[in-house]
């Protein structure tokens, strides 16, 4: 077997460069736990960017995969199959929604997402053709297709990809002021995200996803809300907006729906919304295929005990407490809802890379974003010893680099 080192460089001139992992190897995982290729065991505490919240290869959730594997993994969507009818009612019934448009990544479900909400905006809303307009807030993370990064503010994900998709109107995030001055006659939707994962776990104020509620039912437009990242119990609850007891017009799921083995994303949406879409106008080979619905199913399985969302919010106590403790002591300040936190590391002691790196050589896996900034998503299967764990020795690291 090639060593880690030998694996890496093997990499590098077969590979687009459009990653700069960590310098590990990943062979095996349990739980919350990673193993390299050499046998060095890792904690993982960034959870597949919350696609792993229910831990590296749950048994539930194998054994899914496993009893479907022995069935019927794909049909396209030319054929009705057994499996898609459960996920789709049961995903239907756990967000509060009425209908599923099923599909695989997450930025196919914005994609989808604004699909719709333009065909909706000049069907039922009667915006003049191709006038429609989409609202989206500064530094969001939607995607990496050509139209989602047409209106994102970073400059990384745009430079070099133009011309871009026209349609949107960027405003602050968390300034409700600012949003309803850019609405008008002709906006079919506000996406926004209701915690802004990759810009560093940013967590609007009280009231703002009310707000943003409010103003989207009074001006008839679509509230879509992107819980790829902060929805399946991430937060302590199910989805993100139930903090502010906000029900969306389309909500776009993925990450975790897919329980770590299958890329697997939806857009659930009121069925007035969804039903502008007839045969022909959207859809995708694999999108709803029987795999992803049976291990779908046992996602949503899992999240109607509420176990999941539970530990999040208990053991997000702990996180919060122990990252309150290293205020002042090389964290500048932090954001944390649930098993979720960015973290921002003074940057005398280093970048967020630097930090990812050395807690990588204390067993401990995280991702840095932007500047000094690292985030933290463990699994939702964390026990209060691994969190404390993953803390001492971010807390060692910082005080070594002090």
């Amino acid at each position: 077997m090639r060593s880690s080192a030998e694996l890496i460089r093997a990499e590098e001139p077969v590979l687009a460069h459009n990653y700069h992992p960590l310098p590990v190897v990943v062979a095996r995982a349990e739980g919350t736990w990673v193993e390299d290729v050499e046998g060095r065991r890792y904690l993982d505490m960034l959870a597949g960017y919350s696609a792993l919240n229910f831990g590296h290869r749950h048994p539930a959730l194998i054994e899914a995969a496993h009893r479907q594997l022995d069935q019927l993994t794909l049909t396209s969507r030319a054929f009705h199959n057994d499996r898609l009818a459960r996920f789709a009612e049961s995903l239907a019934e756990l967000t509060g929604l009425d209908m599923v448009l099923p599909m695989n990544t997450g930025a196919e479900a914005v994609e989808s997402a604004i699909k719709v909400a333009r065909k909706w905006a000049y069907e039922v809303k009667g915006v003049a053709p191709d006038r429609a307009t989409i609202v989206v807030a500064a530094d969001n993370f939607h995607g990496r297709t050509t139209t989602i990064v047409s209106f994102s503010t970073d400059e990384t994900a745009r430079a070099g990809f133009g011309p871009f998709t026209p349609g949107f109107r960027v405003v602050p995030y968390n300034d409700l002021a600012a949003l309803e001055a850019a609405v008008d006659e002709t906006t079919a939707a506000v996406l926004i995200e209701p915690i802004q994962g990759e810009a560093g776990v940013v967590i609007p104020d009280d009231g703002y996803l009310r707000g943003v509620r409010e103003l989207t039912r009074r001006t008839g437009c679509l509230f879509i809300a992107d819980e790829i990242q902060s929805g399946l119990g991430r937060t302590g609850r199910t989805l993100a907006v139930e903090h502010e007891d906000v029900v969306p017009d389309m909500l776009l799921l993925g990450k975790a729906l897919g329980g770590g083995i299958v890329p697997v994303s939806a857009v659930v949406a009121r069925r007035d919304v969804l039903q502008v879409l007839r045969p022909g106008e959207h859809g995708s080979t694999f999108g709803g295929n029987p795999l992803s619905a049976a291990v779908g199913s046992a996602v949503v399985e899992l999240l109607e005990t509420g176990e999941y969302q539970r530990r999040a919010a208990e053991l997000g106590v702990v996180l919060r407490g122990g990252l309150t403790s290293l205020v002042g002591k090389g964290v500048q300040g932090f954001r944390a809802r649930g098993l979720w936190a960015g973290v921002d590391i003074d940057p005398a002691i280093g970048t967020g890379r630097d930090i990812s790196e050395r807690l990588m050589r204390e067993g401990v896996l995280v991702k840095d974003t932007h500047g000094s900034t690292i985030r933290l998503a463990p699994p939702l299967t964390i026990t209060g010893e691994e969190l404390r764990t993953a803390l001492g020795a971010l807390e060692k690291v910082l005080a070594e680099g002090a």
